[in-house]
């Protein structure tokens, strides 16, 4: 129920308690802590039966646990008739669609590789004869 309460914290709330209440009143309090929580308990209890014989015989087996949406996917989906884990993540796997469009991309690229004719050569060096200041281009130094 409280998952996230450490032992440092559970000490501390315990010397906070003989703090507030002293060593003489906290049996008291305990017995009447306990005493509620039993109510609290047994109310919910009774009104679990009633809701149980509100809705029927054929929902005497039911467990409001399963309420709890992890346990119903457990419950209904994954232990369910038919579909099952593996099926969804086969479902949700995108890597067989992935190696379909690699393929078909791969086959279209050879068979136009395959047709086209090889590009003209290209001079990646710097053309020198065009390095003269009439194809430079223009620098304005006042320019903003």
């Amino acid at each position: 129920m409280f998952f996230d309460v450490g032992p440092l914290d559970l000490l501390t709330l315990a010397i906070l308690t003989v703090l507030l209440f002293g060593p003489d009143k906290l049996p008291e309090i305990i017995q009447n802590v306990g005493g509620f929580l039993r109510k609290v308990r047994a109310f919910s209890d009774s009104t679990k039966e009633e809701i149980r014989s509100e809705l029927g015989p054929e929902f005497r087996d039911f467990e409001f646990e399963d309420l709890h949406p992890k346990t119903l996917v457990r419950k209904h989906v994954l232990n369910g008739d038919g579909l099952g884990l593996d099926e969804i993540r086969s479902a949700l796997d995108p890597r067989a669609e992935l190696t379909q469009v690699t393929d078909a991309v791969r086959e279209a690229t050879d068979e136009g590789s395959r047709e086209t004719v090889p590009p003209e050569h290209v001079s990646l060096t710097k053309d020198t004869k065009t390095g003269s200041p009439a194809h430079a281009a223009a620098f304005d130094p006042d320019a903003t």
